[in-house]
């Protein structure tokens, strides 16, 4: 991991078509906003809010409780993308953008959610067991909900940390802070406070981080875990895009040139693939992970309009 122990520099910005890191911010602050708008219509209903927690909140949150989450498996999912407060989002989305931005630079866009979601059902996993596990939660078992982002961002934070630990904050600042010292603060923070309020949710947290350095060690022995999930999304999209040519079907002879001057004559096939290939590769690890043949043989395919 040389390339990311020296000058990191962005290659990309945030908010561009498809840009998965901007997709998940405006999933969870678009979710946020829809259920406070409930709640608001709750108080001025002048009912009373916890029924917006049992009637509403209850359905989209994770349970402890194994007999209330087999009649909610749903939750397993929805509650990685749900907050309550105000603070709660906007803490984590912060920091989402900030390691997620990092992240996706570095090892490419097609990988960010995965590790989101990994982190997620790790936070979940983890909760779930130790309500059922610790005699110290039996007490509040039958009433235990975790919601929030926080283990999928924990994951991302670990993740990027693994794979880029001597990054730093603020270099401007005494040769800034590194990323390794930020996030073994979190968890050592998480760790620490289990004891006390929300020890659940700490320990959501640190399963979250364990998804996250799992994911990256993998990833270095040559297992992505993002293809399969990637796969099936690509499948689900091609699924209601209209565009995407079916297999098996053929072109009707009408839409073929049928005037006496010769169409523009096509470009070879195995050369354009190779430049989608290359196009593909600058798309998730940038411009500078390209070989020197490789730039050179791009420059030369511009050249010639391919």
């Amino acid at each position: 991991m040389s390339y990311y122990e020296k000058d990191y520099k962005p290659r990309q910005k945030i908010g561009y078509s498809g840009d998965p890191l901007a997709l998940l911010i405006v999933i969870n602050l678009t979710v946020f906003i829809g259920f406070m708008l409930i709640k608001v219509m709750y108080y001025l209903n002048q009912s009373p809010i916890e029924l917006f927690y049992t009637e509403i909140l209850s359905w989209v949150s994770l349970p402890a409780s194994f007999d209330t989450l087999i009649y909610k498996p749903w939750t397993i999912i929805t509650h990685m993308f749900l907050h309550d407060r105000v603070w709660h989002v906007f803490g984590n989305m912060i920091w989402l953008w900030v390691f997620g931005f990092i992240l996706k630079d570095l090892i490419g866009d097609r990988k960010l959610i995965p590790i989101y979601i990994y982190g997620g059902l790790a936070g979940a996993l983890a909760f779930v067991l130790a309500f059922n596990t610790f005699n110290v939660f039996s007490n509040t078992l039958p009433q235990a909900t975790a919601l929030g982002a926080s283990a999928a961002v924990m994951a991302i934070a670990v993740a990027t940390t693994v794979t880029a630990p001597n990054y730093r904050f603020f270099p401007m600042l005494n040769g800034g802070i590194p990323l390794w010292a930020v996030t073994l603060l979190f968890l050592v923070i998480d760790l620490a406070t289990i004891p006390n309020d929300n020890a659940g949710g700490h320990i959501a947290h640190l399963a979250g981080a364990l998804s996250g350095y799992i994911f990256i060690v993998l990833l270095n022995k040559g297992y992505d875990g993002s293809i399969w999930m990637n796969n099936f999304f690509d499948w689900v999209n091609d699924l209601f895009n209209p565009n995407k040519t079916k297999k098996g079907k053929l072109i009707k002879g009408d839409f073929f040139n049928k005037k006496e001057n010769p169409p523009v004559s096509k470009k070879p096939k195995d050369t354009q693939q190779r430049v989608d290939e290359l196009l593909d590769k600058i798309s998730q690890k940038g411009y500078d992970q390209l070989t020197q043949e490789e730039k050179d043989f791009l420059k030369n395919a511009s050249k010639e309009e391919l």
